[in-house]
Formats: C-alpha cells, sequence, structure tokens
C-alpha cells in the first residue's frame, strides 16, 4: 500500500517537475526530427491547412515547429506556463493554452489530435478518461497520435535527479478504448527501431 501511494505521488508531480525544468528540458530536446515518419503519416490523414490540437505541447520544438511549417494550424495545450511562454515567444500567429489535458473542454473539434509523449505521464484512470477528451475534440475521420508504453504496467524513469512517472495499458487494452470512443487503429508498432524505440498508436476517427 505504501509503494502505491508512493508512486501515485509521483504521478501527481509531473506537471511540477516540467516547469521546474523547462529549460533544460528545451535545451535538451531531441530536434532531429527522428519522430518525422509518423508525423508525415498523421499529416496524410488530415486536410491541406488543418488544425491540430497538440496535448502536452511542450515548448513547441520540434514536433509544433514541424507541423507549422508545414502549413497546419496548431492549438498547443501544456500544463506548464513556462512550456507555453517558450511557445508563445516561438510561434505568436498560433495558440497556446496553458491548460490540464485531463479537464480539457474547448467546446470546438480539430482536424488531428496528438499527444506525443505526454499522454504516457498519466495515471491509467487518466488514461481511460483521455480518450473521451479525444472524442470531444475530434473532427469527423480526424486522426488521433500518442505515444504509450509497450504493455500494462507503470515506470518510475528520472529527470534531473527527480522521479519520473510513465503508466500504461496493454495493447488490447488501448485498441478497445479506441473503439469505444469512435476510433479505429490505423497503425500501431511497438518500440519502434526507426523512431527511438517509442511506442506509437495512430488511428482515425469513424465518420459520423
Amino acid at each position: 500500500m505504501g509503494g502505491k501511494l508512493i508512486v501515485m505521488s509521483h504521478a501527481t508531480e509531473i506537471i511540477g517537475l516540467y516547469e521546474r525544468h523547462a529549460l533544460a528540458w528545451d535545451t535538451e530536446r531531441d530536434r532531429s526530427l527522428f519522430e518525422r515518419p509518423w508525423l508525415d503519416r498523421f499529416s496524410e490523414l488530415m486536410p491541406q491547412r488543418g488544425s491540430i490540437l497538440d496535448l502536452g505541447c511542450g515548448a513547441g520544438e520540434p514536433i509544433a515547429r514541424y507541423f507549422i511549417e508545414q502549413g497546419f494550424r496548431v492549438t498547443g495545450v501544456d500544463a506548464s506556463q513556462a512550456m507555453i511562454a517558450k511557445c508563445q515567444d516561438r510561434f505568436p500567429s498560433q495558440t497556446w493554452m496553458v491548460r490540464d489535458m485531463r479537464m480539457l473542454d474547448l467546446g470546438f473539434g480539430f482536424d488531428g489530435i496528438i499527444a506525443w509523449d505526454s499522454f504516457f505521464h498519466l495515471t491509467q484512470h487518466d488514461q481511460r478518461r483521455m480518450f473521451s477528451i479525444f472524442r470531444r475534440h475530434a473532427r469527423p475521420n480526424a486522426p488521433v497520435m500518442f505515444t504509450s508504453g509497450p504493455g500494462r504496467g507503470e515506470a518510475i524513469g528520472s529527470y534531473k535527479g527527480e522521479p519520473l512517472f510513465h503508466a500504461s495499458f496493454d495493447p488490447d487494452e488501448y485498441r478497445a478504448l479506441l473503439h469505444e470512443h469512435g476510433f479505429e487503429v490505423v497503425l500501431h508498432v511497438a518500440e519502434d527501431p526507426e523512431c527511438g524505440r517509442h511506442t506509437v498508436w495512430l488511428a482515425r476517427g469513424r465518420a459520423s
């Protein structure tokens, strides 16, 4: 019981960790765009100059920048004020919001939704609730892409000497959650060797 409480405590500290280390994280973020094949697959499912909701956008580089340079309109959401301030400085013509993705309700939809290296910092309980948020903000046929762990469980990594929480479901659970909320899996690769060992999900909303 004590161990579980410690793990949950680490889960609640994610926002503060990224706020404290925003400058270091931004400086150290890999900008080689090893993610590009997945970003292109995602983009191919969207209309030209479509709108993207970037959940856990960080400081906007390199992923938001890539989409902006491809002509898409980006709305970035992050719970870290310091991260959003960086985005506003870099891309003032786009929309940036300090929000907790778990409570997001913008009242309108997007042509695509991405949660790259952000969604997996949520607890399993919060991840399950996110699928209704995906659905609420996705226009018909909109792609949704997120990264997860390769299997069910919780893991504590480390960043700047502080514990860094991750959680995931197993693949069948993710497939079921996507299907339940109106999405069909387009492509899923566990620990993709061509993408830094990321486990990636790309799904698409069913037309209304």
